[in-house]
């Protein structure tokens, strides 16, 4: 076969045509990844599932379902895997999706674990986070890989380790370099060009005997404001009166639960959602006679839960490029008298990881809190004029119409951890979803079936845009 190279309209109609063949069995694909659920469980890791079984059993049919494609399939130990479309020319243009989700938690109407249609919409745990996406993506590969030989080789890489910290990419960089240009579809259109420094550390309080509370815990991800939150309490379902968003009830004699409902969002968005643990921490604080330990730490907690901005943890702050800082609380817990407060913080250009650490040690320190485990990755940017981010971005105009400009933002994607790189859809700035319809990282995550189509076609057209540059 000869070197290929489609125009935007060429590709466009190849990605039509694909569409129309196609779908019904893209759809099956994509079922059959959120079939498996593959959150990371730590203490079942293994030789060759170090995040335990479920991102294994994600990794292994994320690669076969590549090499049936025609790729050549590589596996990295169950850190990760690559498959590889070769082309003319070794140089790499790199896709990476992820294989892993967060755990499906409560408040889930449809099965979590298996595609669910309706009205046009996907619901399921990984149909927009990130199986759907990677999906649409792989086969944007196979839709070109059918008419010719491409000019670039063309890289599938395949995470296993993206929702708990992306610390599976360490493992492929020490063995493999970079692609030339990278993209993840793991985001937003129409390009995103720059993600905020992400910081990440745990609260934790003094030991406390003989406490009010029996049991706390709220949240399922670092990385999402709490939707839920429950704890057990000393005490009669007498002793503690209604509250919006609070359910009392009697868990046994002297004991009784309270449980708050709010809404979750992803931590790059806080204000989108409403923590049920800052609710569950404000009900407590008036109502429960709590032991002065307990109190002084959740004095703490009302105070980090007050803003989502930094100001009541003296951080807030600003970059031209990079723009606000935001923070979320996103899981507490207790555990043999001490209660633990994780912090996810995304952070401009204009200050660093160091700085916030001083900052968030002397706010935590009056309340004898102390912050753990503190870690962070710097912002990354990417000029939005690069040639690269301007293929893609054609791509998306093509496609749609509609006129655009890169953007940054303070989500936290593989791109960041990678030289030349950019996050690209699958979802869009405009549109309505119903109610009904859940957010990545929610209960009833779903997307719509033409979101998805949409995307694919814009990943052809980029695509076919890149093998046309000089890498």
């Amino acid at each position: 076969m000869t070197t290929t190279y489609f125009s935007p309209e060429e590709a466009l109609r190849i990605a039509d045509d694909y569409l129309a063949a196609n779908w019904g069995a893209m759809v099956e694909d994509i079922d059959a990844l959120v079939r498996i659920p593959s959150f990371r469980e730590a203490d079942k890791a293994a030789p060759g599932a170090p995040w335990g079984p479920g991102p294994r059993a994600g990794l292994t049919a994320g690669l076969e379902l590549a090499q049936r494609m025609g790729f050549s399939a590589t596996d990295l130990d169950g850190y990760l895997g690559y498959a590889d479309l070769p082309g003319e020319s070794a140089t790499q243009v790199g896709i990476i999706g992820h294989m892993d989700v967060v755990p499906a938690g409560p408040g889930w109407t449809f099965p979590p674990y298996q595609v669910s249609r309706k009205d046009g919409y996907l619901v399921g745990r990984g149909v927009v986070d990130d199986k759907g996406p990677s999906l649409m993506a792989l086969h944007a590969v196979n839709a070109l890989r059918q008419q010719g030989v491409l000019p670039y080789t063309v890289r599938f890489i395949f995470g296993a380790g993206e929702e708990c910290g992306m610390d599976d990419v360490p493992y492929y960089q020490a063995v493999q370099p970079d692609p030339a240009f990278l993209f993840t579809p793991d985001a937003d259109f129409p390009v995103c060009n720059g993600e905020k420094g992400h910081y990440e550390g745990t609260f934790v309080s003094a030991p406390v005997a003989d406490g009010c509370i029996a049991e706390f815990e709220g949240g399922l991800a670092g990385n999402a404001v709490a939707g839920q939150a429950q704890c057990v309490v000393r005490g009669e379902v007498g002793d503690f009166p209604a509250a919006d968003g609070i359910t009392v009830s009697q868990e046994a004699p002297g004991l009784v639960r309270l449980f708050a409902q709010g809404r979750s969002a992803h931590a790059s968005t806080p204000a989108r959602g409403v923590n049920a643990i800052g609710m569950m921490v404000d009900y407590l604080l008036a109502n429960a006679p709590l032991a002065a330990g307990e109190r002084q730490f959740l004095e703490f907690e009302q105070q980090l839960m007050a803003s989502t901005d930094g100001s009541t943890l003296g951080v807030a702050s600003w970059g031209e490029g990079l723009k606000d800082l935001t923070h979320v609380g996103g899981v507490i817990t207790l555990a043999n008298g001490v209660l633990t407060q994780s912090i996810d913080i995304r952070y401009p250009e204009t200050v660093t990881g160091e700085w916030l650490t001083e900052q968030l040690v002397a706010a935590a320190a009056p309340f004898d809190v102390q912050l753990q485990d503190a870690h962070f990755q710097v912002p990354f940017l990417v000029d939005a004029q690069s040639p690269e981010i301007q293929a893609l971005l054609g791509a998306y105009v093509q496609v749609t119409g509609r006129e655009a400009e890169p953007f940054t933002m303070g989500g936290a994607t593989y791109a960041r951890v990678f030289s030349n790189a950019a996050s690209f859809g699958p979802l869009f700035p405009f549109g309505e979803h119903p109610a009904w319809v859940g957010r990545m990282h929610g209960p009833d995550e779903g997307v719509s079936e033409e979101t998805l189509r949409e995307a694919f076609r814009i990943y052809v057209v980029a695509l076919a845009n890149l093998m046309r540059l000089e890498l």
